[in-house]
C-alpha cells in the first residue's frame, strides 16, 4: 500500500471513530457512563495506527476505563476540561519502543477530550438546574407551610398559657392527695413541653422579632457552651471549643444565633455515645465567619442528609423530638442570609458548617 493509501485509510479510521464517539455521546445516560465510556476507548483504540498496541485509559471524576494493560513505552496524553478546569484525561500508550504516534491522533484524541467535557459540562448544567427546581419548590412548600405554622402558633399560643396558668393555680389546691399532685405536675410538664413546641413554630414561621447589631459572637459560644456543661457531663460527653481569636464580629440577632448554637449542640449531644467528643469551631474570613459542631455518632443516611433540616423530620424515636430544631436553625441561618450544611465525617459522625456573613 502506498503513502498516500495508508494516509487516506488513516483519515477514515479518525473520522469513523469521531462519528462513533458522537452517537455513543449522543445517548449517554448517567447510569450507563462507565460502559460507555469503555466504547469510547475502544473506539479509540481501532482508529490508531497501531491498534493491537495502542491501549487507551479515560480518567474522569468517578470513573477510570482502560482497554488493557499498559507498558508506558510511549504515551500520549489529552486533558479533559469542566467549565476550563481541568478534571481528566485521555492517555493512549504504545507498549512497543520503536512505535510513534500521529500527529493526527492527537488531533483525534484531543476532539474526543472536548466531546466528553462538553457532554461532562450538560450533565452539570442539568443537574444544577435540577437542584434549583428542588429548592424552588422546597422553598415555595415552605413559605407555605411557614404560613399555616404561624396561625397555629398564634392560635395554640393563648389556651396554652390559660392551661398553664390554672394549673398553677390548682396545684396549691392539692397539696396532700398524691395522686392529684402527681397528675397536675403532669398537666404542667405537657404545658410547658407544649409552649417549647409552639415557641419552635414561631420560629420557624419568622414570627419572632429580630434584633439584628454588630456583636462579637465568642463570649456568647463561650456562654452558651458553660451553660451546656451540666448536659454534657449527664450524658457523659466530651467537648472542645476550638476558637483561635477573641473576637469574631458580625452582624446578627444574638439570641438567635444562641439558639443556632444551642439546638446545633443539643443534637450533637443526643447523637454522641458515651466518652464521645463534640468539637465546637469558630473562624473567620475576609467575608465570612464559620460555625463548626462535629460529633462522634453514628453519622446520617443519604436519605436524612437530604431531609434533615425539613420541618417535622427527625430521626429521634416517636416522643423524643419534634423534627424543629434543625428547622428552625436553618430558618435563623436563612433570616442572617447565611448557610448550614450537613455532611457525615470520614470515620464516624456528622459534622454542621454555618457560614454567616460580616455585614
Amino acid at each position: 500500500m502506498n503513502t498516500t493509501e495508508a494516509a487516506l485509510k488513516e483519515r477514515i479510521k479518525e473520522l469513523t471513530c469521531l462519528y462513533e464517539v458522537s452517537s455513543i455521546l449522543m445517548n449517554v445516560t448517567d447510569t450507563k457512563l462507565f460502559e460507555e465510556l469503555k466504547a469510547i476507548a475502544k473506539s479509540l483504540k481501532k482508529a490508531f495506527q497501531f491498534p493491537p498496541d495502542t491501549e487507551i485509559s479515560i480518567f474522569i471524576p468517578g470513573h477510570q476505563v482502560t482497554t488493557g494493560k499498559t507498558m508506558d513505552f510511549v504515551v500520549m496524553y489529552s486533558t479533559i476540561s469542566l467549565f476550563n478546569k481541568k478534571v481528566g484525561s485521555i492517555k493512549a500508550h504504545l507498549n512497543k519502543e520503536n512505535l510513534r504516534f500521529l500527529k493526527e491522533e492527537q488531533q483525534l484524541m484531543d476532539n474526543v477530550a472536548l466531546k466528553i467535557g462538553d457532554l461532562m459540562e450538560r450533565i452539570e448544567i442539568r443537574d444544577s438546574e435540577s437542584r434549583l427546581k428542588m429548592q424552588m419548590e422546597r422553598a415555595d412548600r415552605l413559605n407555605i407551610l411557614g404560613e399555616l405554622t404561624a396561625g397555629i402558633a398564634h392560635e395554640l399560643n393563648t389556651p396554652l398559657a390559660n392551661i398553664l396558668g390554672y394549673a398553677e393555680l390548682l396545684k396549691p389546691k392539692t397539696k396532700g392527695d398524691q395522686e392529684s399532685e402527681s397528675d397536675v405536675e403532669k398537666i404542667i410538664s405537657s404545658a410547658i413541653f407544649s409552649r417549647e413546641v409552639v415557641k419552635k413554630l414561631m420560629f420557624f414561621a419568622c414570627e419572632m422579632p429580630q434584633e439584628m447589631k454588630r456583636v462579637n459572637i465568642v463570649p456568647s459560644i463561650k456562654s452558651a457552651m458553660d451553660l451546656l456543661d451540666a448536659t454534657f457531663r449527664k450524658n457523659q460527653v466530651k467537648y472542645i471549643v476550638k476558637i483561635e481569636e477573641e473576637q469574631l464580629w458580625l452582624r446578627a440577632d444574638i439570641i438567635q444565633l444562641t439558639q443556632i448554637i444551642f439546638n446545633l449542640v443539643i443534637n450533637a449531644i443526643y447523637f454522641s455515645p458515651k466518652n464521645a467528643l463534640v468539637t465546637v469551631e469558630a473562624v473567620q474570613n475576609e467575608d465570612f465567619v464559620i460555625l463548626k459542631i462535629e460529633d462522634e455518632g453514628s453519622g446520617l443516611t443519604e436519605a436524612a442528609l437530604e431531609k434533615v433540616f425539613q420541618p417535622f423530620f427527625t430521626t429521634k424515636p416517636v416522643g423524643e423530638g419534634v423534627g424543629l430544631g434543625l428547622s428552625v436553625v436553618h430558618g435563623i441561618v436563612a433570616s442572617h442570609k447565611g448557610t448550614i450544611t450537613a455532611v457525615n465525617n470520614k470515620d464516624h459522625g456528622a459534622t454542621f458548617t454555618v457560614t454567616l456573613p460580616k455585614s
